[in-house]
């Protein structure tokens, strides 16, 4: 069995799952929102107190991994611990409290795994797809060449992403929350959430030859993250989140657009009741739905297809190709398959 441990500046999430004919089949999972970059923005470090939280939570993977004598394990750390001073010794105390060895990786290695866990929900008949990662402290956007994706996958299982273009803006739901309070008034203060999301999307260069793609209806757009997730739940207005519900869907424009002012025009305190929403994601939640919005409004789409999976889901899909190649070296020096 293969396990993967993703850790965010908001989440801690863990997954552990069995090599399959056509991938993998979950076995166990756990998320815990443990706000590991809280206050980064304002003092360049992580805090005892949300370093505290983020070992206890890692230590629970550490003993489901054990419970499941899991034999691969990747575990990732990303914004958060590339931005803090101290990150990299965190990371230490991480190892030495828990066992687990961590992977500092970076903006673009983030990006390419969200793309590599999203690959399944890529319509191969178009010609170019965008996937969004809004993560707790940066927003990753890969563009993937879906023609040479379908290329590849004719003589490899586990074929990398073939992304054109990629960017990252040091921009999450946590470090935008942290900037910009939440007031009384929230029309104003949301529009302007938005303007710092698409202040830094506007900055991004070398996406003009995407454009024509958008234009004419032969792109997608993937939205991985708890923001997207959400918003989809509130709009198909579960009473409870239901994964098998929300992974996979599509999700039209005005539909997303008014999931969003749903949320927008609530409290803090009626979001902290919606079901998909709930106390711990009450307060950042619209800050995602600004870099969204910023989102959508700068690469239209009549719909979007939502992805209750991402980094967690790359790292397996890299554990798994690695397995699948060793299994076929030595079946090779064993002179072909086992009788």
């Amino acid at each position: 069995m293969c396990g993967a441990i993703d850790l965010g500046t908001n989440n801690c999430r863990l997954l552990v799952a069995r090599p399959t004919r056509d991938g993998f089949k979950i076995v166990d999972a756990y998320s815990r929102i443990v706000r590991l970059g809280e206050g980064l923005g304002r003092t360049g470090e992580l805090s005892p107190v949300a370093m505290d939280r983020s070992i206890e939570a890692l230590k629970v993977c550490a003993e489901k991994l054990a419970r499941r004598n899991v034999g691969k394990i990747r575990c990732i750390a990303t914004q958060a611990c590339r931005s803090a001073t101290n990150g990299e010794d965190f990371l230490g105390r991480v190892k030495n409290e828990t066992g687990l060895r961590f992977d500092l990786i970076t903006a673009r290695e983030e990006a390419r795994l969200a793309a590599l866990g999203c690959l399944n929900l890529i319509d191969r008949e178009i010609d170019i797809c965008m996937v969004v990662d809004i993560g707790g402290g940066s927003t990753e956007l890969s563009f993937i060449d879906v023609k040479e994706l379908k290329r590849r996958e004719e003589t490899q299982k586990y074929a990398p992403p073939p992304i054109r273009a990629w960017s990252t803006m040091p921009l999450g739901v946590v470090t935008l929350a942290e900037n910009h309070p939440e007031p009384d008034e929230r029309g104003p203060w949301f529009d302007t959430m938005k303007a710092a999301a698409r202040e830094h999307i506007d900055k991004i260069e070398g996406l003009e030859p995407f454009r024509e793609a958008f234009e004419a209806g032969r792109a997608q757009i993937i939205g991985t993250s708890g923001t997207v997730t959400s918003v989809a739940g509130v709009h198909l207005k579960l009473p409870v989140y239901q994964r098998s519900r929300v992974d996979g869907i599509w999700l039209g424009d005005a539909d997303a657009r008014n999931a969003v002012r749903h949320l927008l025009n609530q409290t803090p305190e009626e979001r902290a009741q919606e079901p998909c929403i709930g106390p711990e994601r009450a307060d950042l939640v619209l800050a995602g739905c600004a870099i969204f919005e910023a989102v959508m409004d700068a690469w239209p789409a009549e719909r979007l297809r939502v992805a209750d999976r991402g980094l967690r889901e790359g790292v397996l899909y890299g554990l798994m190709g690695r397995y699948a190649t060793k299994r076929r070296r030595r079946r090779s020096r064993r002179g072909g398959r086992p009788a």
